[in-house]
């Protein structure tokens, strides 16, 4: 179906949208979970920022002359819910690590998502949207660094908590690098 410029960007930005309250709505829920206050902490936040940015996309959608679509949040919803891992976590500690791995991919494909609108955007002579997007897509970016950050030294904690007859108390877990390679 062949669409007007103004159409696509419309329905890039309601992907957008939809995109960041189901991933503020799976965050939230990982910020309840687990006993690590630094990386409940990172999700909450991210959870604020997904929000804001749901609001600022939504603002650029009105503009625009359209509003949000119910029915693309509630699919976003449902496949958000969806992406759990494929194993059931044995300690929280697991939990931990699938749920910044799943925040981590979430983060990463924003940037994709972001790149396509900045561009569809820009194509559409729509410069204020294009800038928004480069906005949160490097907002993207880095929460996709933090929360890579986090994942070595969590995995570290519940490989530990899963083989307690084999720990070693000389790795570190929650300060410092933790690396495999």
């Amino acid at each position: 179906m062949i669409k007007t410029s103004a159409q696509l960007l419309r329905s890039y930005l309601e992907d957008a949208i939809a995109a960041e309250k189901a991933f503020a709505s799976r965050l939230r829920e990982f910020s309840l979970e687990g006993d690590d206050d630094d990386v409940k902490a990172a999700f909450a936040a991210a959870a604020e920022q997904a929000a804001v940015h749901s609001g600022q996309l939504t603002e650029r959608l009105q503009s625009a002359g359209a509003a949000p679509s119910t029915a693309k949040t509630i699919v976003a919803n449902l496949f958000g819910s969806m992406l759990r891992p494929a194993h059931t976590a044995h300690v929280q500690e697991e939990g931990t690590v699938q749920n910044l791995v799943m925040a981590y991919t979430f983060a990463a494909s924003a940037c994709a998502m972001y790149e396509s609108l900045g561009a569809v955007a820009h194509a559409a002579g729509d410069s204020e949207t294009s800038s928004r997007a480069r906005e949160i897509q490097t907002y993207a970016s880095t929460l996709a660094e933090k929360l890579f950050h986090f994942i070595p030294t969590r995995s570290i904690i519940a490989y530990n908590m899963l083989t307690l007859d084999e720990v070693d108390p000389a790795v570190q877990t929650k300060v410092g690098e933790a690396s495999w390679t």
